[in-house]
């Protein structure tokens, strides 16, 4: 079996804590079965492993959400970068692809994709299995998870079964009415779950890579012009014009937890991070992960979130509504996670004679290496908070720990390695402060006793 996980979006619902690079499933606001604190893409990983399932992962994502992922799941799934956002028909493509050119998976084989960020029970993963045998038995063409309504919801997407386990139709978000009537018949919710066996998609990518590129069935040949492939949601494009559906049923918790409402709902405790909140207070959760304290007193249906975008204060209904209001605003990220660490900026300014800096304070985890790099526009002045490591400038290897400085001029090839975790403070200044001023080069670290 192969999962393909679909990791999209930008997660604006949840600002100020999401951000393009830092999508709402990274976000380690749940709990696991210790109480330590986890994301959504980590929870899913982590009920797939329960589930007992033994299958290739890989992650369909856009190159910004790549080093959270690898920080998250290190190198437990591979990853297959988007060239550009283009709906998933062409996301879905693109890992298949991947998975019979570069994976040389057999083409007989099962893939199931689904969005990654969904919240629900270890059983619904369990329920690949059904799936997966379905696929196997040649039933249908595509195999679909059907989630068993709760309620009438105007907000999903509706199977329709003419008898049980086969689809007839879909109805998209219909109103109450039309959704209590729809249950009644037997129709399930639609939770974007779909299984195939590789050699179907296949077919249907050849017909698609005709007029893309040089024709060829090739990873990089799809990638290299993954710009002309259509944009359509995989629903439309494939499920909706295939000769035979099936679906499996999953009765189980299912909840899409993309806004601070209903993503408090399932937090454990109703404060992370530098809190002190009144026992008058009620329904109010408070997520602080600023260096400096939040205190809430008789507050009551309230999120208070507080990061390094901003600072939200919301009723928790009307915080459904907040993506208008910070639509527009920098995109900029101020905090973001590496698979080497992360980082978190403190200060941007801009001055007269159009110099900017940017002061960050990065956490490098022991072990781990940054990149090793040069920058064409800007200088840098790093200073050791805590830890110890090494640094590479220019091929040259230096040793340096708490209290240490070293500045690295632009042009500099450089990285550093951590023995213990470090904490740097770094300064750049420069007319250039934006990450993509970095250009990456190839280094091997010498093994090194003290890691």
């Amino acid at each position: 079996m192969n999962i393909v996980l679909l990791s999209g979006g930008s997660g604006k619902r949840l600002w100020p804590l999401s951000n393009e690079v830092r999508s709402k499933q990274f976000l380690k606001l749940l709990s696991d079965e210790q109480g330590n604190h986890e994301s959504m893409v980590q929870r899913v990983y982590r009920q797939i492993v329960q589930a007992g399932i033994e299958a290739k992962i890989v992650v369909a994502t856009s190159a910004t959400q790549v080093e959270a992922i690898r920080g998250q799941l290190q190198n437990d799934v591979d990853i297959v970068v988007e060239p550009e956002r283009r709906n998933t028909f062409p996301a879905i493509l693109l890992a298949a692809v991947y998975l019979e050119t570069q994976k040389k998976v057999d083409p007989d084989e099962t893939v199931i994709v689904l969005p990654v960020d969904p919240f629900v029970d270890v059983a619904y993963f369990e329920t690949f299995k059904e799936m997966d045998a379905k696929v196997q038995e040649g039933s249908a063409d595509i195999v679909l998870m059907g989630i068993k309504p709760s309620y009438p919801s105007e907000k999903y997407g509706y199977i329709i079964q003419k008898e049980q386990g086969i689809v007839t139709g879909f109805k998209e978000k219909p109103d109450a009415t039309t959704a209590a009537n729809l249950i009644e018949s037997g129709a399930l919710w639609n939770g974007g779950v779909f299984a195939f066996r590789l050699r179907y998609l296949m077919q249907i990518a050849d017909e698609h890579l005709k007029q893309v590129g040089n024709g060829k069935r090739d990873f990089w040949n799809v990638v290299k012009n993954y710009a002309q492939l259509k944009k359509n949601s995989f629903d439309y494009e494939v499920v909706e014009q295939a000769d035979s559906l099936a679906v499996v049923l999953y009765n189980g918790s299912w909840k899409d937890i993309g806004t601070w409402n209903t993503l408090t709902e399932e937090m454990e405790k109703e404060s992370i991070g530098d809190v002190i909140m009144g026992e008058d207070c009620i329904n109010t959760h408070v997520i602080n992960e600023l260096s400096i304290p939040v205190v809430a007193l008789g507050t009551k249906d309230l999120v208070i979130a507080a990061g390094q975008d901003g600072i939200l204060v919301s009723d928790k209904h009307k915080s459904s509504y907040i993506k208008p209001y910070v639509e527009n605003l920098s995109n900029r990220p101020m905090y973001e996670e590496r698979r080497w660490g992360e980082y978190k900026v403190y200060d941007y300014s801009q001055y007269s004679d159009g110099t900017r800096s940017i002061t960050k304070h990065i956490t490098i985890n022991a072990g781990c290496a940054q990149e090793y790099e040069v920058h064409r526009y800007k200088d840098e002045v790093i200073t050791v908070a805590n830890g110890s490591g090494e640094l590479v400038i220019d091929g040259c290897l230096i040793k340096f720990s708490c209290g240490d400085t070293i500045s690295i001029k632009r042009g500099q090839k450089h990285g550093i390695r951590a023995f213990q975790d470090m904490q740097l403070i770094s300064v750049q200044i420069g007319e250039d402060i934006t990450e993509e001023d970095a250009e990456t080069f190839n280094w091997h670290w010498q093994e090194d006793k003290s890691l």
